[in-house]
Formats: structure tokens, sequence, C-alpha cells
């Protein structure tokens, strides 16, 4: 019998950032396809916002691009996800800076865009380990629906559309987003 060896963040690390998207779960890697037009525009208009938010009254870095977190769920200690933009408060950045390799713990806003070829399945199990591992406010945007889905770390959930507002909460106060605005 084979084993086959499980790989660890480091490991993933060491793969490199290269054409394909990847995340770690389970000891194996799990690798994304690329992304589409509508995706990329939506995705840029959000970390545009959130970035301009954080300029102009601190408290943390906006990371974009599928920047790696490492989980350190209970079950999956090195479990790397990568969300489409995140925000991380300016106290949880190790020693007071973004790290050059994956960010340690969950950001405290994880930020994903549906792609059509998305696993609905999956994105509940993105949403369950961001939330498991720490994020405060997870934004799941569905351009497709022009409706985004907020989940809050106690659990609740709310459902905003396209003439709601994204509201940063208690992660980022006084941050709000036009859905019309982001879907246009």
């Amino acid at each position: 019998m084979v084993t086959k060896a499980r790989v660890t963040a480091e490991d993933l690390w060491r793969l490199g950032e290269g054409d394909i998207r990847r995340e770690l779960v389970n000891g194996e890697v799990v690798e994304m396809a690329p992304v589409g037009g509508v995706h990329g525009r939506i995705t840029l208009r959000v970390s545009r916002k959130l970035a301009e938010h954080a300029e102009r009254h601190g408290g943390g870095e906006v990371l974009v691009g599928e920047v790696g977190f490492i989980l350190c769920l209970p079950a999956d200690p090195e479990r790397v996800r990568a969300p489409d933009v995140a925000f991380v408060s300016s106290h949880r950045l190790p020693e007071g800076h973004v790290p050059e390799k994956f960010f340690p713990g969950a950001p405290d806003l994880a930020v994903d865009v549906l792609s059509p070829s998305d696993n609905p399945l999956q994105v509940q199990q993105k949403i369950r380990d961001y939330l498991e591992a720490g994020a405060r406010l997870v934004w799941v945007i569905a351009p497709q629906a022009k409706m985004v889905t907020a989940y809050r770390a106690d659990g609740s959930a709310r459902l905003l559309r396209e003439q709601d507002h994204l509201d940063g909460e208690d992660v980022l106060p006084g941050l709000a987003i036009s859905l019309a605005e982001l879907f246009q």
C-alpha cells in the first residue's frame, strides 16, 4: 500500500505563485481554475473601496491576490485558505507588518467573489473555516444573482440585494459600499 504524504503549509509556499491558484485542505493541495472578467472587476471594486477606507481611517491592511492565510483549525492546523480580498486589523499584524509568507491566522474580513464553477459545499466550508479560525466578518459576493451574504462570527448572516449597502460593521466602522455600484 502506498501512503500519500501530507503536504504542509511550508510545502505549499515552496510551490510558488505561478499561474495556478492553490489552497491547502486536510494536507492536500486544492487547485482552482482562473477566474473570469466579472469576478476580477468586482474584486477590484471591493478592494478599492476597502483600501480607500483603510487609508482614510487607518486600522489595518487590505490584501488582494489570494493571499494565503494559515487558519490553524483544530482538525487541520495547516489549512491554508486564500480569499479574493482580505482585511487584517493593525493589532493582528505580526510584529506590526504584513508577513512575507502566508499570514498566520484568519483575516478580520474575508471576501470571496463567487464564480459559476464554485461548488456550494466548498464555499460553505470556506466560510466555516474563516469563522472558526477567528474571522469577524465574511462577505460572499454572488455576481450572477447580484447579492451578497454577510456572515458574522456570532453565527448570524444577512442577505443583501442590489439596492442595499455592504456595511463594515465593527471591523471597518463607517464603511458602506453600494451594491448597485459594485454590480454595475
